[in-house]
């Protein structure tokens, strides 16, 4: 059976380098294809990194309930993660990993229960993660503090998830990822 694993961390955390040291590894997974309103960037492509579509279909879908989760960014910038999208997916024979944020996390969690994992990436601290933030050098430094408040309020979630990963060190932190993922799809 093909299953969903489920990514959820505050800015900053090393998300997205965790999950990218996954697929180096070779780890059986691919990425859900996601629904935005926003328009292609560069050299996106339709149905590649997102399917784009309008504010307006994107609100049909929302009262359709087609959504496992979904969230508008700004005004008619809205992101989600289609059921429909990722059932084909699954049924394709792909496993499927979401990286979402907190409450979508939860809900594609609670959707799928046994047959998803949910992990959340937690920094050792607000002031490691204010730091790693500081040291990007690209957000003033109003927006960083946006960041970390939504951390705060994002960590409380954790309880929440299958496992919570503090990542303070990275290699073992890789580590751990590694091992929980694919004992979890071995199961």
């Amino acid at each position: 059976m093909t299953k969903v694993i489920i990514f959820s961390a505050p800015s900053g955390s090393g998300k997205s380098t965790l999950i990218n040291y996954l697929l180096q590894q070779g780890v059986p997974v691919h990425f859900s294809i996601s629904c935005t309103s926003r328009p292609p960037r560069g050299q996106e492509q339709h149905g590649v990194e997102y399917f784009f579509i309008t504010p307006d279909e994107f609100r049909q879908h929302i009262e359709a309930g087609d959504f496992l989760e979904y969230e508008e960014v700004y005004a008619n910038r809205y992101y989600g993660t289609l059921r429909q999208q990722v059932d084909a997916q699954l049924d394709a024979g792909e496993n499927i990993i979401c990286d979402v944020d907190v409450k979508g996390g939860i809900n594609i969690k609670n959707n799928y229960g046994d047959r998803a994992l949910s992990i959340f990436i937690k920094p050792p601290s607000i002031e490691a993660l204010r730091k790693r933030l500081e040291g990007r050098g690209t957000e003033t430094a109003e927006a960083i503090q946006m960041r970390l408040n939504k951390a705060e309020y994002e960590m409380s979630f954790a309880p929440q998830f299958d496992v919570t990963i503090v990542n303070d060190d990275l290699e073992q932190s890789k580590a751990k990822i590694l091992h929980i993922v694919k004992e979890f799809l071995h199961a």
